[in-house]
């Protein structure tokens, strides 16, 4: 899918505090179940545990990231942000929900995702070779690419990961309180 480009640079200037409308948004509608938070929370984690694990790959603007979660996605961050708006969604127990979160990933994600890539592939001349062997977003369930770098904390800091990690929290404990309001 290509989108133009002014649009893609729009996006990627202004996803940020779309996802703070999104979330408002998503609160405001959210009916919690202890269900539906039991089985979000669980896909919401999954989504973090993959953020963080290709944050400590990630060193940004400097190499190519092919190890870790890099070897099975190119684009392991944004599946991780997919897994936590789905475990969101679940968790809020309501299918507007669902489709304002697959929206938002759709409209604001999918055009960063295809400008990061043009970037990429013209910093970095391996990349047009691990595109071939290693899908964009769906992940092969072996690995197809991989340098055996190892997870290092100290990119997982510099990325700013634990950021991700204090919303996710943030959002289910909000989740958690207007469900025992609502009960």
């Amino acid at each position: 899918m290509a989108f133009p480009k002014g649009y893609a640079e729009w996006v990627a200037r202004r996803r940020v505090a779309a996802g703070f409308v999104v979330a408002a948004a998503f609160l405001y509608l959210a009916q919690p179940t202890e269900r539906s938070l039991s089985l979000g929370l669980a896909a919401g984690i999954a989504g973090i545990l993959l953020r963080g694990w290709a944050a400590g790959h990630l060193a940004k603007y400097e190499s190519l990231s092919t190890s870790g979660p890099f070897a099975y996605t190119r684009n392991p961050l944004y599946l991780g942000t997919l897994l936590v708006g789905v475990g969101f969604a679940i968790a809020g127990a309501q299918i507007a929900i669902g489709a304002l979160l697959i929206a938002f990933f759709l409209l604001f994600y999918l055009p960063v995702i295809e400008e990061e890539e043009k970037y990429l592939a013209a910093k970095f001349p391996p990349y047009k070779e691990y595109c071939e062997r290693v899908p964009r977003l769906w992940p092969k369930l072996r690995p197809r690419y991989t340098t055996g770098a190892a997870f290092q904390p100290k990119l997982y800091r510099r990325n700013q990961e634990y950021q991700a990690l204090a919303g996710f929290i943030v959002g289910m404990a909000i989740l958690a309180a207007k469900h025992m309001y609502l009960a």
